[in-house]
């Protein structure tokens, strides 16, 4: 199972963070041991003072394929859940000024905070899921994916060049404008708009 994640995936999310547009997908990965499923608590890491939410919309790839086509792409999910990109922004910082990978900032046991799924036919619009976050119950990021750089199936033809997808395989979408740290004892809670009304996905305390 592979963890395939989408950095700056909105506009108004790489300008917050002083950074370009990108014209190609920003790809990085996450380990199987960041998954934080169950809603389970995080706890903070010990080796940043910066540590960051960044919800996202997360596919679950349903079936296996390599570079897929265009037309086929939207037949490799049938799932979204809602996921948190934890990320140590201080940590991350120090390594995009000396041109190294993000993986230790990112990918640490726990970033990767995870909900149960839903089936896609029940959203409204799957090109338009509609989804925020709070904080200890004020809204901190409130996101639509029909606002994505690049939408679902785009990724799903992109990554499938250079990763073979397997059934179970998941890809953090990127996440929207809004992005901030988190403290002890602060409560997130994930929400998605559905044909019967918005759902609580997920919550994560923090200790």
């Amino acid at each position: 199972m592979k963890i395939i994640c989408i950095g700056r995936n909105y506009v108004d999310h790489a300008k917050e963070l002083k950074n370009p547009v990108p014209k190609k997908p920003l790809v990085f990965m996450k380990p199987p041991s960041a998954l934080l499923v169950n809603n389970k608590p995080l706890y903070y890491p010990e080796f940043t003072k910066d540590l960051h939410y960044e919800a996202e919309i997360v596919l679950k790839i349903s079936k296996n394929g390599r570079h897929v086509q265009p037309e086929f792409a939207s037949k490799y999910y049938s799932k979204i859940g809602f996921g948190i990109d934890f990320t140590a922004r201080d940590v991350q910082s120090k390594l995009k000024e000396k041109g190294h990978p993000w993986e230790i900032a990112k990918g640490f046991d726990g970033s990767a905070g995870l909900s149960e799924f839903i089936p896609i036919k029940d959203l409204n619009d799957p090109n338009a899921v509609e989804f925020r976050l709070t904080q200890n119950g004020e809204n901190v990021q409130i996101g639509n994916t029909k606002d994505l750089i690049f939408s679902f199936d785009y990724l799903i033809t992109y990554v499938s060049q250079f990763f073979k997808l397997q059934q179970g395989d998941l890809i953090y979408t990127g996440t929207p404008a809004g992005v901030g740290p988190v403290a002890i004892g602060d409560k997130l809670e994930g929400f998605i708009s559905t044909k019967k009304g918005e759902i609580k996905m997920l919550k994560c305390n923090i200790k």
